[in-house]
């Protein structure tokens, strides 16, 4: 499958758009718009509207923390006014930061909303093994210096898959109202010198991704058996858990959709993994409630309070 599209210069685009944004975290206080600092949303809506000659206000599939990247990231916003495709992509990135880009926009139907429609979330987190500190790769891998058995920490990792109560990996800070969430699958796998930790869920709580992966380095290390991801999550207490990951190691690779919306599929990121191969959307997603909510059908089961938040939330949204 070709990964080079051609940008349409002449049909005007005036409906509902959806963007898949990459971006490098580095310098920015996460995704979010703040007043006094930095974000990937402020520097978007900035880009667009000079594009729009109007402020434009985008929505995001899931808010990424200080120093997070994203290699696809999908946003919606209503265009004040009708621009092409190229006008769009090139007008964009001729206007953001050299850190920020915008891959491909696409027309989606009205009630389209990049978060509330998605039905799963997936990150990576990358961690350099080897002895000597990284160079090219140092803005977007944790370096561990100590040899990790990356076998152990998938074991490990297992435990966590299903539906549980995450307070032991959520941030002080959280401001969920439940700390219940779902784990699709958690991998854990060496290529060389790279250990990949590879995540999916319906959603992630506060650094919880982090906080796993501090715990996961400890078992790599020998430092703890098997068990002790399981002992952690029992205890549903932050301050007697593991330490937090750096954030410069964790991607967000992957926001999936109901095949309904027909967004464009491209490789997983980061670009560092692509000999891995894998396409989004490429693996089936479990036929949980929240995704048979979401895709219109009869649930068989009630809801579990991983997925009541978001519901609720959806109804509510505009």
């Amino acid at each position: 499958m070709t990964l080079f599209r051609r940008l349409d210069e002449r049909s005007p685009l005036s409906g509902r758009l959806a963007l898949g944004v990459e971006y490098d975290g580095s310098a920015y206080c996460g995704w979010q718009r703040l007043k006094n600092a930095p974000s990937v949303q402020a520097e978007l809506e900035r880009a667009l509207a000079k594009v729009a000659s109007q402020p434009v206000t985008v929505h995001c599939s899931g808010r990424t923390d200080s120093g997070v990247h994203a290699t696809r990231q999908i946003v919606h916003f209503d265009p004040p006014v009708p621009r092409s495709q190229k006008a769009w992509v090139f007008g964009v990135n001729a206007n953001l930061p050299r850190d920020i880009a915008v891959r491909w926009v696409h027309e989606v139907p009205d009630d389209f909303h990049a978060r509330f429609k998605a039905l799963a979330r997936r990150y990576r987190y990358i961690i350099l093994n080897q002895p000597s500190r990284p160079v090219l790769e140092r803005a977007n891998v944790t370096w561990c210096r100590d040899p990790l058995d990356a076998e152990a920490m998938h074991r490990a990792a297992q435990t966590l898959v299903g539906e549980h109560d995450f307070s032991s990996f959520r941030a002080a800070g959280c401001q969920s109202t439940t700390p219940w969430r779902k784990l699709h699958f958690i991998e854990v796998h060496r290529h060389g010198p790279l250990v990949v930790v590879d995540v999916q869920g319906n959603a992630f709580l506060h650094h919880m991704i982090r906080n796993i992966v501090g715990a996961l380095v400890t078992v790599g290390r020998g430092g703890r058996g098997d068990d002790y991801l399981a002992e952690l999550l029992a205890l549903k207490d932050r301050s007697l858990s593991d330490v937090t990951a750096p954030a410069c190691g964790l991607h967000f690779v992957d926001s999936l959709y109901d095949e309904i919306w027909d967004l464009p599929r491209e490789p997983l990121g980061p670009n560092l993994l692509a000999f891995l191969g894998e396409w989004t959307g490429e693996r089936a997603l479990p036929d949980c409630p929240m995704v048979q909510f979401r895709r219109g059908r009869p649930l068989a089961e009630p809801f579990t309070p991983a997925v009541l938040e978001e519901t609720l939330v959806e109804e509510k949204a505009p």
